[in-house]
């Protein structure tokens, strides 16, 4: 019986693998074809007309994929319902994606987008409904309101995460890929075989988009980076609550956001407001070129991914992820509060950032 799970975890990455391949060029002719181009822009790093409909093959191989893993038993009863919530908000994303990325539509209608697709995923069974003790003795079941509230703030926080670090080509790809391998190896660490399918069509299909969407690109992401943020948020508490584990992986984009919106909000603008302070932005900024921007995130996220599957506990995984955090707190304060180091190009990267938001 092991080879034949085997095989088949391989069958259902190999199939969204292919799809992505086989959509995503045809894809790119659609659009050139209707004229559905980004075009170049200050704020943009691309030359180039690129059709910015990666969401669309993507969410054609993940759905796919996922409709391959149905036939596998569940043991648990309510499996399959919240396979399909997953499914459905990936669809409702991809529509409205899609038309967001030919006419582009104004922020309310992306932010119902969003709370949809998490309202969908939680009237399915995807919730957060029990957290680990810190201190040991069982774990902590959160009333049915907190659970959903928890459940909507996770999965909406993780899609605009996911966007918000969708700034150069294949970068969010790259991360998706990775942080979905470490969902994978957890759950199927844990013996959770048909949970661990579902990061491995996120992977599959995933892979395909980026061999197209890695810099320099034929295709942009687009909607695309709504689709992997939901994607991620629902796949690591559709089986059980995995935060921990996914907020290590993803601890640079997260804590990146994170401080931004700190920074906007001290500075008097909107969290949303769009400027060049993330970190991807200012390493750019800097000269570094694209590729190595992108492969510097990939071994973070590695790094961070393999911490995060070798330490024992939730608890210490929040430890970890409170150190990286309060390492970047202490690195702004040197550069930007006490003006420490600013002869090092990031930190004058950073009080020049600062500078303008003031």
């Amino acid at each position: 019986m092991a080879w034949l799970m085997t095989a088949y975890f391989v069958f259902i990455f190999a199939a969204a693998l292919l799809a992505s391949l086989v959509f995503t060029p045809l894809t790119i002719r659609l659009a050139r074809r209707l004229n559905w181009l980004d075009q170049p822009a200050p704020r943009r790093t691309h030359t180039q007309p690129t059709p910015r409909l990666g969401g669309l093959p993507l969410a054609l191989a993940f759905l796919l994929a996922l409709c391959l893993t149905l036939a596998l038993p569940r043991s648990d009863e309510h499996e399959l319902a919240r396979v399909y919530g997953l499914m459905f908000g990936v669809v409702l994303i991809a529509l409205v994606g899609f038309i967001d990325d030919v006419r582009e539509l104004k922020p309310l209608p992306l932010f119902a987008m969003q709370f949809g697709a998490a309202f969908i995923a939680v009237a399915a069974g995807v919730r957060i409904a029990q957290i680990s003790n810190p201190l040991g003795g069982g774990d902590i079941f959160l009333p049915e309101w907190l659970a959903i509230a928890l459940t909507v703030f996770w999965i909406v926080g993780l899609m605009n995460t996911v966007n918000f670090l969708d700034g150069l080509d294949g970068l969010v790809g790259g991360v998706t890929l990775i942080a979905g391998a470490v969902l994978f190896l957890h759950t199927y660490k844990l013996g959770q075989y048909s949970i661990a399918l579902l990061p491995l069509a996120l992977s599959g299909a995933t892979l395909g988009l980026l061999w197209f969407n890695f810099p320099p690109a034929r295709i942009f992401l687009g909607a695309g980076a709504y689709i992997l943020g939901f994607a991620l948020a629902v796949l690591s508490i559709i089986g059980g609550a995995k935060v921990a584990t996914a907020l290590l992986a993803l601890a640079i984009p997260i804590l990146d956001v994170a401080w931004q919106i700190f920074t906007r909000v001290r500075a008097g603008h909107s969290p949303f407001s769009a400027d060049r302070g993330h970190l991807h932005h200012r390493l750019y900024d800097m000269k570094f070129s694209t590729r190595k921007i992108v492969l510097l995130y990939y071994s973070l996220t590695a790094l961070f991914g393999a911490l995060a599957l070798w330490l024992p506990s939730p608890f210490y995984k929040l430890i970890a992820l409170s150190l990286i955090g309060g390492g970047r707190w202490r690195y702004w304060r040197a550069c930007v509060v006490e003006k420490k180091f600013f002869n090092s190009a990031l930190c004058a990267a950073s009080w020049r950032q600062t500078t303008i938001q003031k």
